[in-house]
């Protein structure tokens, strides 16, 4: 792998899937892997799961972790090209990304939308500048519309949990929330399932919130939650804001939380969310205090997930 930005850039889940949960069971078997390399972590966004777990996964590679949050340490940057800079920016992203491309060897950057311009938050600017001008691989820590390390620990997840031979039936579902949120994380669940190609994908939400087809994919749309869950082995939880009415929220519906009545029709299906969770408000405390809920050992695989891609990539540019 040169870049992971999407599921678009690896050759096979399935096998980075194997050697995720091979580094679960050996953790430092490769770290020797990223010694003298050094991973530089810019976040333009708050982070917990995903900024421990990758430097953990860095560590167990031998690599040094630099953590900048530019947000609040660095230079207001400027993400135009040919902009008069006579406004707030102070530095241009061609400086800022080429200089960080000199210190670090890997690059791992996290961005957010706007969710005010769907055009300019899909045209993904902020991470593709950094791609062009670092000069390095580019990691994806999240951006405007995708979450693949988080998407690629979900599938770690589902397959170190599934022990039967059929096809197990996975369930994203939308739930509501307080304030409007990005698709990134449906969006990126949407696209590894269906690169997976091991699932039976059913994505449910209220009419009004369809992702952008291209996420979407071939899975089932169900608009009828309770018919959408009947026999689920895994329920993927997730609010998102409107894609077609971009940024808003069209629903509030608090009918769609997931609680363990809902659970009833499936089989009892194994419950999941990338964290933070809003209780009582997208998932039920008797969900997630549950024996179905698997949130925590689902966070806990991130440090694999992002083990997996920096060994490959390390790998790929020795």
């Amino acid at each position: 792998m040169k870049q992971f930005i999407s599921v678009d850039d690896v050759p096979s889940v399935p096998r980075l899937v194997d050697i995720a949960l091979d580094y679960k069971k050996q953790p430092f078997k490769d770290r020797k892997l990223g010694e003298n390399k050094t991973l530089g972590m810019i976040f333009l966004n708050p982070s917990l799961r995903t900024r421990l777990s990758t430097q953990v996964a860095a560590k167990n590679l031998g690599m040094e972790v630099v953590v900048f949050n530019i947000d609040k340490e660095g230079w207001q940057l400027e993400m135009n090209d040919g902009a008069i800079m006579n406004g707030n920016t102070s530095e241009h992203v061609k400086e800022a990304a080429a200089v960080m491309g000199q210190y670090f060897d890997i690059m791992a950057i996290r961005t957010f939308p706007g969710l005010k311009d769907k055009e300019a938050d899909y045209k993904e600017k902020y991470i593709n500048q950094f791609i062009k001008y670092a000069g390095v691989p580019v990691v994806s820590l999240e951006s405007a519309t995708l979450h693949p390390l988080q998407s690629l620990t979900d599938v770690i997840t589902i397959k170190e949990q599934w022990q039967q031979p059929r096809r197990p039936k996975v369930v994203m579902t939308w739930a509501p929330h307080v304030k409007p949120l990005p698709q990134a994380v449906p969006n990126s669940f949407a696209q590894w399932i269906n690169g997976w190609g091991e699932a039976d994908f059913v994505i449910t939400h209220p009419e009004g919130y369809e992702l952008d087809p291209k996420f979407s994919g071939n899975a089932r749309i169900e608009y009828n939650q309770e018919k959408a869950l009947e026999g689920a082995d895994f329920v993927y939880v997730k609010n998102w804001s409107s894609y077609k009415d971009y940024g808003k929220i069209t629903c509030t519906d608090s009918n769609w939380m997931v609680t363990n009545d809902k659970l009833k029709g499936t089989n009892q299906a194994k419950v999941m969310h990338c964290l933070p969770v809003r209780r009582n408000v997208v998932i039920a405390d008797e969900v997630l205090d549950g024996p179905q809920s698997i949130v925590i050992p689902e966070a806990a695989n991130r440090v694999w997930a992002a083990q997996a891609v920096l060994s490959e990539i390390l790998k790929g540019n020795m």
